[in-house]
């Protein structure tokens, strides 16, 4: 069976963009009250957009400490856990082991191995929208960008540079916080469209593959 090609990026960049959260949406707890009222919010739901950020290592024999960022969404809301913040750790590492909550997100094999280590405890309910796209006869690593531009027609931008800015920081940049939330919403969005996605038909041996969105 012909393995279908995912919009390139140049492709992606010609469709409308992303709708980002607004601030209002993001939510950044510091204080144990903002803590406990991000718990029972993140709790109650049954599905979460779901990814991390690390401080990058730029020297052979860096010791990675990371992940240093957990992000969670729902396709209205985002919020960012500094694991730093030892209630952040806490709450983080009951989240990811409820099994009422799936948490999904692109990419995940490096987070299933480093985040039950940062967390001491076992990851649950985990899906790889990777595999959901693969199952349809993509490639292995659609990721995120072409995903948004497959099943939302949307353009998602990820900029290199804030990907590789200092995410352990005790304060995050305006725009590492739109980064941050934005890299757990897409997901949470994608994930609520799938079920009503109607992927390309595969091309016929020998034809033109089919890379343009629906």
């Amino acid at each position: 069976m012909p393995r279908l090609i995912a919009p390139s990026k140049e492709e992606s960049a010609l469709l409308p963009a992303f709708a980002e959260l607004p601030a209002s949406a993001i939510h950044l707890p510091q204080t144990p009250a903002e803590f406990e009222t991000s718990y029972r919010a993140l709790i109650a739901e049954p599905v979460l957009g779901f990814d991390t950020e690390s401080k990058p290592l730029f020297n052979v024999g860096q010791r990675d400490t990371g992940p240093h960022l957990v992000q969670l969404a729902t396709t209205s809301e985002a919020w960012l856990l500094q694991l730093h913040h030892p209630m952040a750790l806490e709450i983080t590492r009951e989240l990811m082991a409820a099994a009422h909550i799936c948490k999904v997100g692109f990419g995940l094999d490096n987070d299933r191995h480093s985040l039950p280590q940062k967390l001491a405890a076992d990851l649950v309910n985990i899906q790889d929208l990777d595999k959901r796209f693969k199952q349809h006869g993509y490639g292995a690593s659609v990721g995120v960008r072409a995903a948004a531009a497959l099943v939302l027609q949307r353009s998602f931008h990820k900029s290199k540079r804030t990907t590789t800015s200092n995410w352990a920081a005790q304060q995050l940049s305006p725009t590492q916080v739109r980064y941050a939330a934005n890299d757990a919403h897409a997901p949470a969005v994608i994930h609520a469209a799938l079920d009503s996605w109607q992927p390309p038909a595969a091309p016929a041996p020998g034809g033109r593959r089919s890379t343009h969105p629906r």
